[in-house]
């Protein structure tokens, strides 16, 4: 692999820093517009990811600037964080809870079945977020998601479903916790509970899956600010383009090292550590 000079370094980050000033501004902008169409009545004020203005100039000369632009890319990570956060929020305790928009919009059994639906369409893409967050949407949807398409395939154990969602590293859960939710997803009619080697194992009863009408209708009202988190999250916290070697001779090279070597990962925590750490960085070159 090529090793970079300082110059030719500043020169791949301003262009990363400008691939995500696009990202946060178009992703930012489309996520508002949808929702202002649908679900502005229900939340006037959700989190938005911040506009990002780039300098590429100034950024490669004026290392204040640089510091600055660096700050304002990794507020907007976490705006991207809080944006699906809040997108999860008023829907689950709001929209889905007692709101006439969702009452009116879809029939009673699709309903039930949305709640199923779109946990698994954001929270089953999202692993890395749903370890972060995994408070906000209530935890029966939460466990489906996480666990549907084994269920619906081979059949899981209690104890199975168990350790699964102990990699979300949520805290003093037990079988006994698994079961009780279980009974609550089972009385909705989407699993089937039998016991097998002496152990509690469950099977799909009925596909969590919308109504014709209620399907024309989410496409029409949801599936863009549904799809939204998935499509922002394997963009704007995609920067592998930092992964990269650098020239010997650029000061304090280990540190710097230390911090690109987590942009080969995915996701909002290397991206937000590499920026945080970016920051720290030149503001020791200062």
């Amino acid at each position: 692999m090529t090793e970079l000079s300082e110059k030719e370094f500043l020169k791949k980050l301003v262009d990363v820093v400008y691939k995500l000033r696009g990202i946060a501004n178009t992703q930012g902008a489309r996520f508002s517009s949808k929702w202002d169409e649908y679900l502005k009545s229900i939340n006037p004020n959700p989190h938005k990811i911040r506009q990002i203005k780039l300098d590429k100039e100034k950024f490669i000369e004026d290392i204040n600037y640089r510091i600055y632009t660096l700050e304002e890319v990794e507020k907007a990570f976490v705006d991207g964080f809080y944006s699906i956060k809040s997108l999860l929020e008023t829907l689950y305790k709001s929209y889905f809870l007692d709101s006439e928009l969702f009452k009116t919009d879809f029939s009673k059994e699709d309903q039930l079945m949305l709640k199923y639906y779109v946990a698994r369409d954001i929270l089953g893409n999202l692993v890395q977020y749903n370890q972060i967050d995994h408070e906000t949407v209530p935890l029966k949807y939460n466990l489906v998601a996480r666990n549907y398409l084994i269920i619906k395939l081979k059949g899981q154990f209690d104890t199975e479903i168990l350790e699964t969602m102990k990699k979300l590293q949520i805290k003093d859960i037990s079988v006994t916790n698994i079961n009780e939710i279980m009974e609550e997803v089972q009385a909705d009619g989407i699993v089937a509970k039998t016991i097998k080697d002496n152990k509690i194992f469950y099977t799909l009863n009925r596909e969590v899956k919308l109504s014709t009408e209620g399907k024309e209708k989410y496409n029409k009202v949801l599936r863009a600010l549904v799809e939204w988190p998935t499509q922002m999250w394997r963009s704007f916290y995609n920067i592998r383009e930092l992964n990269v070697t650098i020239n010997e001779e650029i000061p304090h090279l280990d540190f710097l090292h230390q911090i690109l070597s987590r942009t080969a990962t995915q996701g909002f925590t290397a991206a937000d550590y590499v920026f945080k750490n970016l920051i720290k960085y030149y503001k020791e070159l200062r």
